[in-house]
């Protein structure tokens, strides 16, 4: 079955549990270039009366500067069983392989030209509308941290995108 348009207000909390049991592709750019990433960390909510998501990208990583150059960023939810797809864009970069091609994905489009794949289960085209670079100073509780920062790489930028389209099967 194709995925297919749907009502941002007919989602179910289904998608919200998504994270933690399924990761998700992150995914920017056009029609022209574009990079994918696995994601654990999305957030999907309402402000200023929007529905939006929420997404954290570190600077090192190749799809910010897609982030960064776009408008429009996606967030793909595949099924379960595409564990080699999560591990072969968690680990490798796109400066170095086409991960898109090596996963066997199938690229479409949504507004603003934002690429997603028709193998997701979910898919959400958000329009960037507030970046913030997260801040150390900022951080209550240092210990849950600890694991994520370090000799890991930079603190994420935060991206929150209003959810403009949204697909399902």
């Amino acid at each position: 079955m194709k995925l297919h348009p749907v009502d941002v207000k007919t989602l179910t909390p289904e998608i919200f549990q998504v994270f933690g049991t399924q990761n998700a592709l992150l995914t920017a750019g056009d029609k022209t270039a574009c990079n994918t990433m696995t994601i654990g960390w999305c957030q999907l909510g309402r402000i200023w009366n929007l529905p939006v998501c929420t997404v954290y990208v570190r600077p090192e990583r190749y799809t910010y500067q897609f982030m960064e150059s776009h408008d429009y960023f996606t967030v793909a939810i595949l099924p379960a069983g595409e564990r080699k797809t999560m591990q072969v864009c968690g680990t490798k970069s796109g400066r170095d392989v086409d991960k898109i091609k090596e996963c066997g994905l199938t690229l479409c489009y949504g507004a603003g030209d934002a690429p997603f794949f028709d193998e997701a289960e979910w898919v959400l085209v958000c329009k960037k509308a507030y970046v913030q670079d997260m801040d150390p100073a900022c951080v209550v509780d240092q210990v849950h941290i600890a694991p994520y920062y370090g000799e890991k790489g930079g603190w994420h930028r935060i991206y929150t995108g209003e959810v403009v389209e949204a697909y399902t099967r």
